[in-house]
């Protein structure tokens, strides 16, 4: 079985190590979303994953409602996004952009309309806003005549993220977002070609690949999917046909690499008793699987890689306090502890200055 620090290909790019930096948002573009100097070094100090995702990146300002969150749709984004890849680049990193359409998981304070979703639903409890949290509102159903213009949407976002010079790009189509509302049927209501039979309900995310493909190719478009919870109140009824189904239509696009983040009953970010799909999943994609949530050491994580239910690992969190996060798990060293209360404050504070293992070290 492959150690965790063997190399990898991903489609186009030839990871060193299997450590894959997962997305992690942290709220530190500025309100245009336009990212700031700050976000250079952060990425910078990460380059020895053996790939970052990035946090997650708006496609438009209708799918992006988390404030201080970076977007991948003005020149002046783009423009801001080139240091950060050329800094990783000349650092030996590898680095991709996960695209972001939030769904109905924003607030019209932030995006200056209606949330869109699959269908006329609200979140339950309160969305992140500039002035604090709000009530989540409801959602209106995205009509068949505004697909084709979502589809451009991701056109687009994926042609700014080559030009800013990312190695590809991620589909977010987890955690209860616009793609997953699609996916589960207590979100999508609809009667329509995208509602109803999992064949329907799994239509926009082969849709939406099969676009990004066309612009970037298979071997540089990955997915994230979050098949067994972590959803926001998005779930479905009978997840594991869905999931193997929407996987087997990724696994026939040939794409880079699949990632599922798959929290357990102890999960940081969302916690749920429903089984891991992975291994059920891993039996009908048939490209580099990715494994995500809560691998919080190298036995925990290797010992999925040992099972053949992964290729590779994504760590979150214990990439926010330990930069170096490869060679402290190649030592052994102890894990940095972050601070949650830094995790979105805009500041350098539990942004950059945590220190690699040498300088904590000396």
């Amino acid at each position: 079985m492959p150690s965790l620090f063997d190399p990898i290909t991903l489609g186009a790019v030839d990871a060193p190590n299997r450590i894959l930096m997962a997305p992690l948002t942290r709220g530190r573009a500025d309100r245009d979303a336009v990212p700031t100097d700050m976000m250079v070094e952060y990425y910078t100090q990460r380059a020895s994953a053996g790939l970052i995702i990035s946090e997650a990146t708006g496609i438009s300002r209708e799918g992006l409602g988390w404030p201080f969150a970076p977007g991948l749709w003005t020149d002046a984004q783009v423009a801001a996004w080139k240091p950060v890849t050329d800094s990783v680049h000349a650092a030996g990193g590898r680095i991709v952009a996960q695209l972001w359409h939030m769904g109905r998981q924003v607030h019209s304070s932030v995006i200056g309309g209606q949330p869109v979703s699959s269908s006329a639903t609200a979140t339950e409890g309160q969305a992140h806003t500039f002035e604090g949290k709000q009530d989540f509102e409801v959602a209106r159903p995205l009509e068949l005549n505004e697909i084709p213009r979502l589809l451009n949407d991701y056109e687009l976002a994926t042609k700014n993220a080559l030009a800013a010079g990312f190695d590809g790009v991620q589909i977010h189509a987890a955690n209860g977002y616009l793609i997953d509302q699609f996916l589960r049927d207590n979100a999508n209501l609809r009667t329509d070609e995208y509602g109803g039979s999992i064949e329907n309900r799994v239509r926009l995310l082969r849709e939406v690949a099969e676009r990004v493909i066309s612009v970037a190719g298979a071997d540089r478009v990955s997915v994230r999917l979050s098949p067994n919870g972590d959803s926001q109140g998005v779930d479905d009824s009978n997840p594991e046909p869905l999931f193997t189904a929407a996987a087997k239509a990724l696994s026939d696009l040939r794409i880079a690499f699949l990632e599922l983040r798959e929290p357990g009953p102890d999960g940081t970010f969302g916690r749920t008793d429903v089984p891991k799909l992975s291994p059920a999943i891993r039996k009908v994609f048939k490209g580099v699987l990715v494994v995500n949530s809560d691998y919080d050491t190298l036995e925990k994580a290797q010992a999925e890689l040992d099972k053949g239910d992964a290729d590779a690992i994504s760590f979150g969190r214990p990439f926010i306090a330990n930069p170096d996060l490869p060679e402290r798990l190649r030592a052994g060293a102890p894990l940095a502890k972050d601070d949650a209360k830094t995790w979105y404050s805009q500041g350098p504070e539990g942004y950059i200055d945590y220190p690699a293992l040498e300088t904590a070290n000396a």
